[in-house]
């Protein structure tokens, strides 16, 4: 009798390392995580009139950049207590030097401890150390690795290089949720401006930071989860959950610090003003077809910044040139920069389409198209300015691996006295990112 060979099972194929986790306990309540990332940024520029790069005239500019490289290290070490570090640099390009060495760029992020009141419930962290943990609003605190857009809206990180680092200080907070509330509460005692290791403006009609004395900064941030809630294991707020999560939040946020800014003609006669800023927001985060993948992300948020009289700040991210031939231009006006920063209000909308998965075969993953506007009335600008963002995310393997391609318009500005930037034109910018975060 002829014998029936048994079938062997197929064996099961190997699961991917997710994410790099150790345990500390059985159930993997007590855990360390690391995490790293790293955003490469190839971008062709359209110059602001009058930019120079190292003394020559640049109508245009080409250039590759690091805009953030990453490593994180954080986790919950007990029932109460757990922790979080990063390490890194940002906006690392031909340009970049610090006191003269481009060697100097890398430092800590974050440095924070915190204590879980009750185990096992997000109810109140009590934390502190070098935190990002901020008011006003959550792209004051933006998970980078999850951004919907190319970038985040950096004038939401108000003080940003200011009298912070990179948008982090040294504060004591408590955050947490209350049913379906969030809510953080910070004091922080932030850097004085004359560490920041740039030239100082000499104090003037408009609005400065203050150079001297030194009050403590305080910050809400609140948001009501109307659907799913939002995690807690870091200070930072997600992006896009790329379908992950249905989320409707109304945001609201506050900082504000006596005697932030100065004006006037010499240190002796200076008069001080308080800082207030704060903002009111939507945030829509939300799965179409669970089956297919589909998701969309939508935020629009309005917000009303106060630093003191005629405030404004030009910042351009990674910016590529160094310098202007333009008599009386303000500070860093030159390359890609723009006034982000100043006393007025500025509306921010984004929103955002994820396509099926595997849209571009199986394993070739999906694609995500979006649309950014700032769109800010300073007192010291003319007419409204607006900053727009068309792109699409090419989602590799989610945010482990993406590619994005975004064209930017923004607007350039010539100085009209001391008082006015006056609106010339339009200029714009393409840049392809390259992102990994694992």
């Amino acid at each position: 009798m002829k014998a029936l060979a048994q079938e062997q099972p197929k064996p099961e194929p190997k699961k991917e390392l997710e994410e790099l986790r150790l345990k500390l306990n059985e159930d993997g309540s007590h855990y360390i995580k690391a995490t790293f990332l790293n955003q490469v940024w190839f971008r062709f520029d359209q110059s602001n009139p009058g930019t120079t790069v190292l003394g020559d005239a640049a109508k245009q500019t080409f250039d590759i950049g690091l805009r953030r490289t990453r490593m994180q290290l954080y986790g919950q070490l007990t029932d109460h207590v757990g922790f979080y570090f990063q390490f890194g640099q940002n906006n690392f390009n031909f340009l970049t030097q610090n006191a003269g060495n481009r060697k100097l760029e890398v430092f800590f992020h974050d440095a924070l401890a915190e204590y879980k009141v009750k185990k096992g419930s997000d109810l109140l962290y009590l934390g502190g150390g070098l935190t990002i943990t901020n008011g006003l609003s959550r792209f004051s605190q933006p998970s980078i690795g999850t951004i919907m857009s190319l970038d985040v809206p950096v004038f939401a990180q108000a003080t940003v290089d200011q009298t912070d680092e990179f948008s982090r200080k040294l504060s004591v907070y408590a955050r947490g949720q209350i049913s379906k509330l969030d809510y953080r509460l910070v004091l922080s005692d932030p850097f004085p401006i004359t560490t920041n290791g740039t030239t100082l403006p000499v104090i003037n009609a408009n609005a400065t930071f203050a150079q001297l004395q030194h009050h403590k900064q305080y910050q809400g941030f609140f948001a009501w989860n109307f659907f799913d809630k939002e995690s807690h294991a870091t200070p930072y707020m997600t992006g896009t959950y790329l379908g992950k999560k249905k989320v409707l939040n109304l945001e609201g946020g506050f900082i504000t610090q006596k005697n932030a800014t100065w004006t006037g003609t010499t240190n002796a006669d200076a008069v001080y003003h308080t800082m207030n800023l704060w903002s009111a927001a939507l945030f829509y985060d939300t799965p179409l077809n669970i089956e297919k993948g589909t998701a969309f992300n939508a935020y629009a948020g309005y917000f009303h910044t106060d630093y003191g009289p005629g405030y404004l700040r030009y910042n351009g991210a990674m910016n590529p040139a160094n310098g202007t031939n333009v008599t009386g231009a303000p500070g860093n006006s030159f390359g890609n920069a723009f006034p982000m920063f100043g006393t007025g209000n500025v509306i921010y909308a984004q929103a955002g389409y994820l396509f099926k998965k595997d849209l571009l075969g199986e394993g070739n993953g999906t694609l995500m198209p979006y649309a950014t506007v700032q769109s800010a009335k300073y007192d010291r600008l003319d007419k409204q300015m607006n900053v727009y963002d068309v792109g699409v995310n090419w989602f590799i393997k989610g945010h482990t691996s993406k590619i994005t391609l975004d064209y930017q318009m923004r607007p350039t500005y010539s100085p009209q006295g001391t008082d006015l930037i006056k609106d010339s034109g339009m200029k714009s910018q393409v840049l392809l990112q390259y992102q990994i975060f694992f």
